[in-house]
């Protein structure tokens, strides 16, 4: 395939593992007995749960209400009881109060026929409030809350529109699935975006290996005589990351500390785009979302439409459960995503996957000292210096490794990945950034 976009500094290719769930149709996963559905699902302020012990909720109920302005609503995904209201754990290690909902009574939506909306006649305030009441935020793995992305302020200008179809994170395919099975919905939420943004220019980035994918979406988009480009993107990762692939499609770089609309841009997530379409054309909340539960000891890995809220563990049950015990379970991807230590950890909006991994893939070599071998500079896509920035936090130099743009780095792994004395960078990283932020 020729005419390859991609960013033009660092990155890696890792092994894919995509073989395991990419040809596997999306299907259905069980319906939770019991649903834990946090409050903190979001960048921002965590929702102000507005439920109590003993509420009757009704599937899509709101529990959770959107603290100011940066914040997003939390839906019951299940009719049931609140039959506890507590502090637990997510994946990032974040404490979060969540609401615990025993399944009883009636669904409102499953088995019953649900009428689509005639969104052509709403504003562009209609648009976005429906964004916000439904509370919606990115899917791709950051969760910003959508409608901030899309309220653009007074003479800002979209030029370009881009749609996220990348999914570079080894193992992943809920979104190459979603484009395959899901192309009208997609367009068609691409042409609500549309009516909010109005950007002079809608591009969809598809990296190589989904080939399928960019043929549907060409062949959809050319019978319906649509003003969409659709750009094949080389195999490389970090190519998802929204300032990666916005270089890649337009060369533009977005600023130290900036947002892609900093250089006329928008970039959303597939998935986050079929959240907006079932929002607007049948007023669904994002109760549920595609997520690839797989691993090399998996015994039937696939991709499952899921509800907010279900066990893991549960999850893995729809999978037939394991070939062998697993060493390793990771909720997102297996770059950035993060280990979980109890399978009782609940799906949330930002989880686009379930890896379960064996000893052999996960056994780590001792780490040495660095050995100035560059590797980590070279792969860094956001040209910092990871070893500089680690010694700087180890030895409590915090301030001098913010001013060395340690705020930059998106702990995208690629400096851990290459690096071959094995020196935990990602994690020096991430607790440099914890630090300055309670000092702050």
């Amino acid at each position: 395939m020729n005419n390859l976009k991609t960013f033009p500094k660092g990155g890696i290719h890792p092994d894919d593992s995509k073989e395991y769930t990419k040809d596997v149709p999306i299907r259905n996963a069980h319906m939770p007995s019991v649903a834990i559905i946090p409050m903190h699902q979001h960048m921002g302020k965590a929702a102000e749960c507005i439920v109590e012990k003993g509420t009757h909720l009704r599937e899509e109920m709101l529990i959770g209400r959107a603290t100011g302005y940066f914040s997003a609503n939390i839906h019951s995904s299940i009719p049931g009881i609140v039959t506890d209201i507590k502090e637990i754990y997510l994946p990032t290690g974040q404490l979060s109060q969540a609401v615990f909902v025993d399944l009883e009574g009636e669904f409102d939506r499953i088995g019953k026929s649900s009428n689509k909306q005639n969104w052509d006649q709403l504003s562009k305030k209609d648009l976005l409030d429906k964004i916000v009441d439904m509370g919606i935020v990115g899917l791709g793995g950051a969760t910003f809350p959508t409608h901030i992305k899309y309220n653009l302020k007074k003479g800002n200008r979209v030029e370009y529109f881009i749609v996220n179809g990348a999914e570079c994170e080894p193992f992943l395919t809920a979104d190459h699935r979603l484009m395959i099975e899901k192309t009208d919905e997609i367009i068609e939420g691409i042409k609500i975006i549309k009516k909010i943004l109005k950007p002079d220019n809608i591009i969809i980035g598809i990296e190589e290996n989904k080939p399928d994918a960019l043929s549907i979406m060409q062949r959809t988009i050319t019978q319906n005589k649509l003003d969409i480009d659709v750009f094949p993107l080389k195999t490389k990762y970090p190519q998802g990351d929204e300032k990666q692939l916005l270089k890649s499609i337009t060369g533009r770089e977005v600023p130290s500390g900036g947002l892609p609309l900093d250089v006329g841009a928008v970039v959303s997530n597939v998935g986050t785009i079929f959240a907006i379409y079932e929002a607007v054309a049948y007023n669904k909340p994002l109760i549920e979302r595609i997520v690839t539960i797989t691993g090399s000891i998996v015994k039937n890995p696939g991709n499952f439409k899921v509800r907010i809220g279900t066990k893991i563990g549960e999850l893995l049950e729809d999978c037939d459960g394991f070939l062998k015990p697993p060493s390793k379970v990771i909720a997102g991807g297996p770059m950035m995503g993060f280990a979980v230590y109890d399978l009782d950890t609940p799906v949330t909006k930002g989880m686009s996957g379930i890896i379960a991994l064996s000893k052999r893939d996960t056994s780590p070599s001792a780490e040495t000292s660095c050995i100035q071998c560059g590797r980590c500079v070279r792969v860094c896509p956001w040209s910092l210096y990871p070893t500089l920035l680690f010694k700087l936090i180890e030895h409590g130099r915090y301030e001098e490794a913010q001013n060395n743009g340690l705020f930059d780095c998106k702990e995208c792994g690629c400096c851990s990945y290459i690096c071959p004395a094995r020196i935990p960078l990602v994690q020096g990283m991430k607790l440099g950034k914890l630090l300055l932020k309670k000092k702050v």
